[in-house]
């Protein structure tokens, strides 16, 4: 049941992708804007039981309509249901567009095209960065991307799944992913004071959020290993993975990197903001080449080859269980 909720969530996301920030996204957003000005009280105690609560009620409510449809309509139901919760959660084709904009872009040699497409997409405020340095930061982009809106979500589903949750896992990994972006260290400055987090708020959320991340980001980056260059990719995150300041996002930009022998990481030159240099200070830059077109291409074979291998894996999983 669960591979042919996944089958069909992956098959209806590239038909008909949800837009970034639809409705259910803007939903949770304002409902944990709600518990922030609520329960916000810049202590460790309230922010722990504000993110419980922001990531607890979903995710139980999903856990209950579940058991409900199984116990008293049937699996195939319960199916359904699965499948809605994962076409809500992953989001394959919501980072693709910029990625093949991107790309035609620097195919037909508009460099200036890439970098407002890239700024568009991520918010880079260096408009003068090569073209090298507008590949890398692609190639980052997509595997952080694909980690957080593909591979992190089927691997949370999976392992819930398998104990009889459904697809809480799903819900779960993504919901953690959101706060992480509202309340935890990837937050926006804002001219609002109203509108920014406590600094326990932030704390909290950025500890939970790498627990929750720590054993997706590894299944990522060996999936990555696997179908890539195996030796590189390992040795890639033995010794690169430690430079990121993100251990999780090191773990998979390195094993990225390994993968399909490109350069990631590093310093961005003549940065005007200290703070900012000094953070890409820490991400040292991985062995490899340096990155190039074609590597763009490397990058989408790489992800296309990991989907069809874990598909191909829950496939024979769900095959043994019926066996057995």
């Amino acid at each position: 049941m669960s591979f042919i909720s996944l089958l069909f969530a992956f098959l209806l996301e590239q038909v008909r992708p949800l837009a970034s920030g639809h409705g259910l996204e803007r939903s949770f957003q304002a409902w944990g804007e709600w518990l922030k000005n609520n329960l916000d009280a810049g202590d460790t105690r309230h922010a722990w039981t504000a993110w419980l609560i922001a990531v607890g009620v979903p995710s139980l409510l999903v856990v209950a309509v579940h058991w409900w449809l199984m116990l008293s309509l049937g699996w195939v139901f319960a199916m359904f249901w699965s499948l809605a919760v994962l076409y809500a959660t992953l989001g394959f084709r919501r980072f693709s567009h910029h990625f093949t904009g991107i790309r035609d872009a620097l195919a037909t040699g508009d460099d200036v095209l890439a970098r407002e497409l890239l700024r568009d997409w991520q918010g880079e405020s260096d408009l003068l960065i090569s073209r090298t340095e507008i590949v890398r930061h692609v190639i980052e982009h997509s595997a952080l991307a694909a980690h957080r809106h593909v591979f992190g979500v089927v691997a949370w589903f999976s392992v819930l799944a398998a104990l009889g949750l459904g697809p809480v896992g799903a819900l779960f990994f993504r919901l953690s992913a959101l706060l992480y972006n509202a309340w935890g260290d990837k937050q926006q400055p804002s001219d609002h004071p109203e509108t920014q987090v406590s600094d326990s708020l932030k704390s909290v959320s950025t500890t939970a959020w790498h627990r929750v991340d720590w054993l997706p980001a590894r299944l990522t980056g060996l999936t990555f290993a696997v179908v890539g260059n195996f030796e590189d990719a390992v040795e890639a995150w033995r010794q690169g993975a430690e430079h990121f300041q993100n251990r999780n996002d090191g773990v998979v930009l390195s094993a990225t990197a390994g993968a399909i022998n490109v350069r990631l990481g590093g310093v961005v030159p003549d940065s005007p903001d200290a703070d900012l240099a000094n953070e890409q200070a820490a991400n040292l830059p991985t062995a490899g080449r340096e990155p190039e077109f074609a590597h763009l291409r490397s990058m989408v074979g790489l992800v296309w080859r990991a989907v069809v291998m874990w598909m191909v894996l829950l496939a024979l999983l769900t095959l043994a269980r019926l066996v057995g």
